[in-house]
This record gives structure tokens, C-alpha cells and sequence, in this order.
């Protein structure tokens, strides 16, 4: 009878046990639809002679300066700048003390024409073999038109260094764009993660294409100068403009933005990644082919391959179109993109996938559709395994926002408003992440939405050794009593 007793007490035991692990794979509370109504900026572009697009004063200054990672481990920096007079100097001085550069680098010059606009020199120029987590000032440009700038390198690749992210994604140039980069840079964060749609230009025709670029470099360098922009290419990158005679698509795109892919071992400058603190981010193309067999599909069954939780434990995908969207705007658009790369979001269990395009922001429970992959919101099922999808397209540009979501509510979508801002991520260990979405609330920053994003590969295995470890508790107390 005892003996009974026992083995009902422990079956009581790991039934309790199993319900808790399946009450962690729900969809969680209700999603919210924010009844928020901002009072809106006009959605036009901020005019020609505005401050925020001045040019550098001195012959031939550097201006529309940025820099990105330049390599795969986050030791080195690729700085960016176009001159308009001469394709001289090409060359960065730098060092640890503010004036005193003990160090220069040569640049590379290359510009391009579009339709009958003509680029400025543009200059790229690669410093490698940096220190990690130090300071470095570095100076563009001679005599009374040089320029100087700062920035801080990441910590050492370590699975518990914390770092912060900013998440910012469809920025373009106007009033709106300016009071989220405003609000990013109060933020804290050291890199921002760009989810594609830089400039609009591409909204402009004839030469005024080219010259919506450079004022975008100009009102964007308060920022790109002094942080890393981590670029993925939208839409509004692709410029195909046959009626101007220009139908290579991402010219000025490729011309401009330098990434590091050929350190991850890409084909193409539009997909690549990087390792950064304890992040491996992944940056994919909606806009170039991706199904069975095709370079980038190669690509990333390789780079899936070569992460390595254990040395950086958050996994993170950057993409433009959203394969989760409960929004009217680009509703399905991403079906086809989930179809090829879903299955390996969730084999390799990525912990967050940003996505922009969609101009109102969106975040999702981690769900899947993998065991039907097939389109339809009946479809998609808690997974514990699956990444938290978030939407934010919501940077200002001059389309305005995406004001209507399906009616009722997915299921599977948690919070959801169309209004303007911009996101972090502060990765704190190798366990937890302090997620926010900030709202432009009528020119003040407002954190609207926050949650603690767990690891997928540390917290979970770390619930799991906790959970066997107390089912052996319970087992062998029973069987010693």
C-alpha cells in the first residue's frame, strides 16, 4: 500500500512537472492592439536648406561620415566619407588620445553616376587590429577642413559581455526620422541594427536621387559617425529605374554602404554577419534570391553552422519584410521567405528576428509554422523553439505610418501600434536580454512596450538541467523513504 502511495505521489510530481513545461509553450497573455492616436507630423521630407543637411564648411571637407564593422569578430571598422572637390586625402588618422593620432590608414576612392547626377568621391577606408572596448578617436581630411570624430570598440567576443543594441528600421529624412534618431541617441545603445530603407530617395526622380543620398549621409552623421550601423538593404535600396536608363538594382546602395560580408564568407555585400560582444547577428536579403540552391540559400545552411552558442549565446536575424505581419500594409508578403528560412530559425533556435518594411511596429509570441508551412493564421502554434518575431518600420519616413492591423487580433501577435520610434536591446548576460520599443509620442520619447527576452540556448538548457535536477530530487527521496 505504501509502496503505491509512493509511486502516486511521484507520478503527481512529474505530471506537475510536465504541465509546467507545456504552459510554456502558450501564446501567453492577450495581445494588446494600442489604442494610442498621435498627433502626426506631416510625412514630408525635411527641406533642403535645414540644418540637419549642411555642408561641412572648408574645400573640400569630409561630410557624410559613417563607419560599420569591418570585420567578422568586431576588431576592426570600415569608416565611410565622400568629398566633392578631389578624391584627396584618402586616408583616416587615428589613436587612443583625443588629438594625438598615432596611427594612419589608406582609403580606397570610388564614386558612380545616376541618370545625370554624379557622386562625390566616395571613400571607404578599413581599420583593423583594434583594441578591444577602448576608445578611438580618428581624424578625415587636412587643415581647416579636417574633421574629427570618436568611437568606442566592443568588448572582447564572450558569452557573458553585455552590450546594447538599437533597433531602427524605414528611417528616411524627415521631420519624424529626425525625432527618432534624436530619441535613439539619448538611448544609451552603441550599435544600431539598420533593418533596411535608408534614405527614400528613390521616391525622387532625375538627379534629385542622388541628392537625397548625400543629404541623408549628412543628417544621419550625428550618429553614423560615432557608432557602428550594422546596413541590411530594403525596397527603397533596389532603384530600379528604367525610365531614367538605370536598372542596376542597390547602386547606390553597394556604392555607399560597405559591409563585411566577405569575413562570413558571403557572395554578396547584401548578406552577410558578424559577431559582436556576445551576439552573432545574421543579416539576410529580401530582394535577392533565396530559394533551394541558390547562393545566399548555400550561405546560411553554412553560416547556421559555424555559430557557436557557447562563445556568443544570442543569435539574432535581421531581414526587411517581416515573415509574421498581422498588419493590411505588405499582409503575406513574406510567406515565401518563411517557407525557406523559418525551419532554420527554428533548428537553430534564434532568439529575435527584426524585420522593418511594415511602417507601424509589431512583436509576436515565439511561434511557428514549420509543421505546416503553409500560409494562414490558423496555421501557426506556440514553439518554445522559435525566435520572438518584432516589426519596426516605424523609423519616419515620408510614407507615413501603417495605420491598419487585421481585425480581430492573431493570436500569435502580443503587442502591436503604428506609431513612430525605435527599439533596444540590452543583452545583460548569457541568459537575459531588457528588450524596449520606445514611441515618438508627439516629439517626446515614451518606452511603450518591454518584456525580458530569455536565451534560447542558455536559459533554456539552464531550466532544463533545473527541472531534471529536481525530478531526480523528488525521485530519490521517494525511493529512500
Amino acid at each position: 500500500m505504501m509502496g503505491n502511495l509512493k509511486l502516486q505521489s511521484l507520478f503527481l510530481q512529474l505530471a506537475f512537472a510536465f504541465c509546467v513545461f507545456i504552459s510554456s509553450l502558450s501564446f501567453g497573455d492577450a495581445g494588446i492592439t494600442s489604442t494610442f492616436i498621435r498627433s502626426e507630423w506631416p510625412s514630408i521630407d525635411i527641406p533642403l536648406d535645414h540644418e540637419v543637411f549642411a555642408v561641412p564648411q572648408g574645400y573640400n571637407a569630409p561630410q557624410q561620415v559613417h563607419i560599420t564593422q569591418g570585420d567578422y569578430e568586431g576588431k576592426a571598422v570600415i569608416i565611410s566619407w565622400v568629398t566633392h572637390d578631389e578624391p584627396e586625402p584618402n586616408s583616416v588618422q587615428y589613436g587612443t588620445s583625443d588629438g594625438s593620432y598615432e596611427f594612419t590608414a589608406e582609403g580606397v576612392v570610388t564614386n558612380y553616376t545616376f541618370y545625370k547626377y554624379k557622386s562625390g568621391y566616395i571613400h571607404h577606408c578599413l581599420i583593423a587590429d583594434l583594441k578591444y572596448d577602448t576608445k578611438y578617436y580618428y581624424k578625415i581630411g587636412s587643415g581647416d577642413s579636417a574633421r574629427e570624430f570618436w568611437f568606442r570598440s566592443p568588448p572582447k567576443v564572450d558569452p557573458d559581455a553585455s552590450y546594447k543594441f538599437g533597433i531602427i528600421g524605414d528611417l528616411g529624412q524627415t521631420f519624424n526620422s529626425l525625432s527618432t534618431l534624436n530619441h535613439y541617441m539619448k538611448s544609451g545603445a552603441q550599435t544600431v541594427l539598420f533593418l533596411g530603407d535608408i534614405s527614400y530617395a528613390d521616391r525622387y526622380q532625375f538627379n534629385d536621387v542622388g541628392l537625397r543620398w548625400d543629404t541623408w549621409g549628412r543628417f544621419a552623421e550625428q550618429s553614423t559617425a560615432y557608432q557602428p550601423w550594422i546596413w541590411s538593404a530594403g525596397n527603397h535600396e533596389i532603384e530600379y529605374m528604367p525610365y531614367m536608363g538605370e536598372v542596376e538594382p542597390f547602386k547606390s546602395y553597394i556604392h555607399r554602404y560597405l559591409t563585411p560580408y566577405l569575413a562570413s564568407k558571403s557572395s554578396s555585400p547584401l548578406w552577410y554577419a558578424i559577431r559582436r560582444a556576445s551576439a552573432h547577428i545574421i543579416v539576410l536579403s529580401a530582394y535577392s534570391p533565396f530559394v533551394k540552391y541558390t547562393p545566399q540559400w548555400h550561405w546560411i545552411h553554412e553560416e547556421f553552422e559555424r555559430v557557436d552558442r557557447e562563445k556568443t549565446p544570442w543569435l539574432i536575424v535581421l531581414m526587411h519584410v517581416p515573415i509574421y505581419n498581422s498588419n493590411e500594409a505588405h499582409f503575406e508578403e513574406g510567406d515565401s521567405m518563411r517557407s525557406v528560412f523559418e525551419s532554420l530559425f527554428v533548428k537553430y533556435r534564434v532568439d529575435v528576428v527584426f524585420a522593418g518594411h511594415v511602417h507601424a511596429y509589431e512583436r509576436s509570441y515565439r511561434i511557428s509554422s514549420v509543421h505546416n508551412n503553409v500560409s494562414g493564421d490558423h496555421h501557426i502554434v506556440p514553439d518554445k523553439s522559435a525566435p520572438v518575431y518584432i516589426t519596426v518600420g516605424d523609423g519616419g519616413n515620408q510614407e507615413g505610418l501603417a495605420g491598419r492591423f487585421k481585425d480581430p487580433q492573431p493570436e500569435y501577435s502580443a503587442f502591436r501600434e503604428p506609431s513612430y520610434g525605435h527599439s533596444t536591446l540590452e543583452i545583460k548576460n548569457r541568459t537575459h536580454a531588457l528588450y524596449h520599443w520606445n514611441r515618438n509620442d508627439d516629439g517626446k520619447k515614451v518606452a511603450t512596450d518591454a518584456f525580458v527576452l530569455r536565451n534560447q540556448y542558455w536559459a533554456r538548457n539552464r531550466r532544463r538541467r533545473k527541472l531534471k535536477k529536481h525530478i531526480q530530487m523528488v525521485i530519490d527521496e521517494e525511493m529512500a523513504s
